[in-house]
């Protein structure tokens, strides 16, 4: 079996599992005294690391539910999972969330899953094999009437207006992972991703929006390195064409 197809399969599994909780008040801790986990993301976190470590044995692991150690650092190649992106949502019963999970050779994703059981939307790429959403492909928005951007509202107001259109700001969208999917698809132009991101929040996305025309860089216009000794992220943009260097330029002004 292929890393993409292996992934697909157990994303989809996964998303199966979290249904088994959705909806049903499982029971919920808070983490750094300020984010919340609950028995769903711990179980999808188990069923993905038992089912994806048999299968490649020989691949690192590193998961937002799981306690990291430097043993994938001597890894060809890792998984990099968020059980859940969007647990919020989730408790919430809302339906803006996703499994997602990736693999990552020399900091870079080779294949990438969203899944995204509530909202039936499978997300998926491969490194130069295209990205699609439901097996159709995705294709970044072209430049045309408003530019929609998703993000902290402060970032947005930070566009230079002189852009030649309008600036829109899109709704809070509770799920990173899927509002940088909802810039492959065309649904949104660019996202600003403020720090502290973690790379289980973007490893699959950013292959499923570089694969669809778009980047994910840094206020240096480098592209995040993921896998790396420390998974946490400094702030970032994602678009594609002269839009990501306006935005990437907002980030750089305010550091």
């Amino acid at each position: 079996m292929d890393d993409l197809k292996l992934i697909r399969d157990a994303a989809a599994e996964a998303g199966r599992i979290a249904m088994t909780y959705f909806g049903r008040e499982p029971e919920v801790w808070m983490k750094d005294e300020r984010s919340p986990v609950s028995e769903a993301d711990i179980a999808v976190d188990t069923f993905l690391k038992d089912t994806l470590l048999l299968a490649r044995p020989d691949y690192g692991w590193l998961s937002e539910e799981t306690a990291d150690t430097a043993v994938r650092l001597d890894r060809h190649r890792t998984f990099v999972v968020d059980p859940i992106d969007g647990t919020r949502s989730f408790l919430d019963g809302g339906d803006v969330w996703c499994v997602s999970v990736a693999i990552v050779e020399n900091g870079r994703s080779l294949v990438g899953v969203l899944d995204c059981p509530v909202r039936g939307e499978v997300f998926s790429a491969a490194r130069a094999g295209g990205s699609t959403k439901n097996n159709q492909p995705l294709q970044v928005r072209k430049p045309e009437g408003s530019v929609l951007v998703a993000g902290p509202k402060a970032m947005i107001k930070a566009m230079p207006e002189n852009i030649g259109q309008e600036i829109e700001a899109v709704r809070y969208i509770p799920s990173l992972a899927y509002r940088i999917a909802m810039v492959a698809g065309g649904e949104i132009d660019a996202s600003f991703v403020k720090a502290n991101a973690h790379d289980w929040d973007l490893a699959a996305a950013d292959l499923i929006l570089d694969e669809a025309g778009g980047t994910i860089i840094n206020d240096a216009g480098k592209r995040p390195h993921y896998a790396g000794r420390n998974p946490r992220l400094g702030p970032l943009v994602a678009g594609s064409g002269p839009l990501l260097e306006v935005i990437a330029q907002v980030i750089a002004k305010n550091q």
